[in-house]
């Protein structure tokens, strides 16, 4: 039998891992520089030594920001310790990049009413998720029929940053067009369905334990792209989730748009959200939980701060009416 590539063995580890597209094409292409940049050398020729070589030239010659060279390393110590059953050894050498110490950027109530009122449609109720409830971008970009409690004004977020789940509070100001927007959603299902697609990606292990869970209402994304697309794992032509670079751009285009004269961004809303609720007189623990910020000093997930959970937060895009 022919012996696997290191890189296919890698990509079928993090397949097995459920990790993201995107993960998966970032470890691969990070450990491919890495094996490159050491003449094409095998990684059990090399250790801490060579990865410490690598991560610095980033630093010192690439001058990649401190995020993106802690992602090299993420990568490489995941192909050392998850494919190679081995460990390059205590990494202590490495020149770290420099992480700017800056402040988020938050927009007033008042920039924010100027910047939603200048998105409609399907961006409008994202942006309003993403300020109302404090979602990242590809946690609302990914988000599930299913995920939508109407009736408790919750959004359950599934898998977030760190891979954890949460409870965050369902903006009253969105649920109507929302219901509006799943309406036509279902319709374009039920269409794809007719025509002989409607699968959905799942995570490897649900789709092999439900196989026909892939077509079902509740497992379809909230916000779908409007065409269908070839998976690129499966190879199963599928209808994905909405570009995230799409809204991103109608953002971009309606804080233009507005006049507001800050560097905004998607995230840029989730700030907003965090930073608008402690002025409101919401307790810190209680943002964090919404947030889903990691705590090392308690498990924010099971913390109710004056009982204040998802259902009991009043979002902020309620009060901008």
């Amino acid at each position: 039998m022919k012996k696997q590539r290191i890189l296919d063995q890698l990509r079928d580890k993090i397949r097995r891992y459920n990790y993201s597209i995107r993960t998966e094409k970032a470890y691969i292409d990070w450990n491919k520089r890495f094996i490159i940049f050491h003449n094409k050398k095998h990684p059990l020729e090399m250790g801490a030594t060579e990865v410490e070589q690598f991560l610095t030239h980033l630093a010192v010659k690439g001058k990649v920001a401190a995020s993106t060279q802690n992602q090299a390393m993420s990568a490489i110590l995941f192909l050392y310790k998850e494919v190679l059953d081995t460990d390059p050894g205590f990494i202590q050498n490495v020149k770290r990049a420099k992480k700017p110490e800056k402040l988020p950027v938050v927009f007033t109530k008042k920039e924010i009413r100027r910047v939603l009122e200048r998105l409609d449609g399907a961006y409008w109720i994202m942006a309003h998720i993403l300020y109302g409830a404090g979602l990242r971008l590809m946690e609302c970009v990914r988000l599930r029929v299913k995920d939508i409690e109407f009736a408790n004004k919750q959004i359950l977020v599934r898998e977030g940053k760190g891979l954890k789940d949460r409870v965050t509070v369902l903006p009253e100001t969105v649920i109507r067009p929302l219901r509006q927007h799943l309406e036509k959603v279902k319709a374009m299902h039920q269409k794809d369905l007719a025509e002989g697609f409607g699968e959905v990606y799942l995570p490897y292990a649900l789709e092999r334990k439900y196989p026909r869970s892939n077509i079902e209402w509740g497992w379809q994304y909230v916000f779908p792209s409007k065409q269908r697309s070839t998976d690129p794992r499966s190879g199963k032509i599928r209808r994905h989730h909405l570009d995230e670079k799409t809204l991103q751009r109608a953002l971009k285009k309606a804080i233009r748009a507005a006049k507001v004269n800050k560097p905004g961004s998607c995230h840029t809303l989730r700030h907003s959200f965090a930073t608008h609720l402690l002025e409101s007189g919401y307790d810190i623990r209680t943002v964090q939980e919404l947030l889903g910020h990691r705590d090392l000093r308690t498990t924010m997930i099971y913390t109710h701060v004056l009982n204040r959970g998802g259902q009991g937060v009043i979002s902020p895009s309620d009060v901008l009416q």
